[in-house]
Parts: structure tokens; C-alpha cells; sequence
């Protein structure tokens, strides 16, 4: 399934349509994903100020690290050799449902570039180039540049992800990807190219976690936009039917909202205004 480059090694892109047959397996992890999550998704984004509110905490960070002070959704890292760095998210979730956005650029990742969620107690620095999130007990990540997922990795080998992946596959990671934090089912996943691939980790149930990251690259620069999140409280049959009416629609046609025959305070609703 695709084309094949030096080593044997496969590159898999989600973009490349020579790897459509894959969105049957994607489709087929679609049941996987967290019930409202599709809800969540198609709520407006949250405001700049509640994104800033859940950006890079540049107190909690490690040293060769900084947020920038004309964006704090963006943190740079200094040019430091044989150093991994990470920074944790002002906001520790316990409850709900949480995305947000990481935009990575592929350039910038070097040869560790791992994505995911920590506990106030996991290690922000350390010598040398390595997967420091998820190395221990109290962290959970992505390693982007080896399709790898890794949780206390100082015991326990590294997982393939996503799960569909041969063994010399290399998965694509675009500039971006979502992170969905489910702390009400304990499970971490994510979303590359609209598709969510799999739960990732389970367990994670009764913790504080927290959006991290960690880097080896000089100069890069990492933006956390948080997308939004839901209360674990049941959702109401409104949002429910306006949910359902938007999907009717279709996103290409959610404009044509203000032409269909309804009060105009429903017209707003539907449009979350």
C-alpha cells in the first residue's frame, strides 16, 4: 500500500489518495471515539481569550524554553545541544472533554517530537535526545516522529500508532493535529486530517493531566490552540436537535441557515449565536 522508499520503509500520508483503502480502517475506529466528540467539534472554537487562558504555562517549563510575549500561544525553544525540553498547559483537566489544537511544523521536530498529557510531577528536562514525554509513570504521549506511543517508556517498549500501521510503515503527521482528552472515560486519542484515529491510552481516569509537549529541535516553535470542551454533565435534547440539523445541512451549507423558515431567534441558536 503505497510507495515504497530507500530502507523498505513505507510512508503512509492520509493526504495521498493512493492510500484511500485506509479510511475503511479509519472508519472502522470511528466507534472508538468519545460519544460527544463530534458535538464538541462543531461548536464554535473557544475565544482567544479562553485559548489563552489554556495555552503554555511559562512557569511550569523547562528552562530552555519560552512562550513568546507577542504570542502566548506559542512557545520557542533556545538552540541547546544534546537537551530534550518540555512545557506543560496552564490548565490541568480533571472532568470533560477537552481538545486542542498542536501545530508542529514538520521541520521543526527533529529526531523526538512527542505530543500528549502530563501530571504536575512529570520531568520537563533531560540530557540528551530522547521521547521525555511518556519516558515515566506520570506522562502519556505521541512520539510523531516514529508512530510510537509511549507511557512510562523506561519499562515498557513503545506502541504502534495508529494501530493499522506494518511494522516498517511510517505514518505522515501534517503541521497540526487535535488532542482529545476524555478524563470522564479516561482516554486519550487523537485526530490527524478530520480522522480520529484510535484511543490511545486508557486509564487515565482520577488524574490531573495536563497539555504537554516536548522537543529536541533548535529554534522551533509550537502553538497549543485549545478548540473547546464539554462539561461531563448530559447534553440537552436542544443541543442534541440543533446537532442534528446542522449534520442534515452539511458544513457547506450552514450559511443557507438564515433561509430556512424559522423564527429568527432559532435561526440563531442554530448558528450558536
Amino acid at each position: 500500500m503505497g510507495q515504497k522508499v530507500p530502507g523498505g520503509i513505507k510512508t503512509i500520508d492520509m493526504r495521498d489518495l493512493a492510500f484511500s483503502p485506509l479510511k475503511l480502517e479509519l472508519q472502522a475506529l470511528s466507534h472508538t471515539k468519545p460519544s460527544r466528540l463530534d458535538l464538541l467539534l462543531d461548536m464554535p472554537p473557544a475565544s482567544v481569550d479562553v485559548q489563552i487562558q489554556h495555552s503554555w504555562n511559562n512557569d511550569d517549563r523547562s528552562l530552555n524554553i519560552f512562550v513568546k510575549d507577542d504570542n502566548k500561544l506559542v512557545f520557542h525553544r533556545h538552540p541547546v545541544a544534546q537537551s530534550t525540553d518540555a512545557i506543560r498547559g496552564h490548565v490541568g483537566y480533571t472532568r470533560g472533554l477537552h481538545v486542542w489544537e498542536i501545530s508542529w511544523a514538520k521541520r521543526q521536530r527533529g529526531t523526538h517530537a512527542v505530543v500528549g498529557v502530563a501530571t504536575s510531577d512529570a520531568p520537563l528536562h533531560s540530557v540528551g535526545y530522547a521521547a521525555l514525554v511518556g519516558s515515566n509513570a506520570e506522562s502519556w504521549g505521541w512520539d510523531l516522529c516514529r508512530s510510537k506511543l509511549y507511557h512510562d517508556g523506561k519499562n515498557h517498549p513503545g506502541k504502534t500508532y495508529p494501530a493499522f500501521l506494518e511494522p516498517d510503515d511510517t505514518f505522515v503527521v501534517p503541521d497540526s493535529l487535535l488532542v482529545v482528552l476524555d478524563m470522564d472515560e479516561g482516554t486519550l486519542g487523537y485526530i490527524v486530517d478530520g480522522h480520529y484515529l484510535g484511543v490511545a491510552f486508557r486509564g487515565l481516569k482520577g488524574r490531573k493531566l495536563y497539555p504537554v509537549v516536548s522537543a529536541v529541535w533548535g529554534h522551533c516553535e509550537i502553538r497549543i490552540r485549545y478548540i473547546n470542551g464539554l462539561d461531563p454533565e448530559p447534553v440537552s435534547l436542544m443541543d442534541l436537535c440543533r446537532r442534528s440539523v446542522r449534520v442534515a445541512l452539511g458544513r457547506d451549507r450552514l450559511s443557507e441557515i438564515h433561509r430556512l423558515p424559522l423564527p429568527a431567534s432559532l435561526k440563531n441558536y442554530l448558528l450558536y449565536q
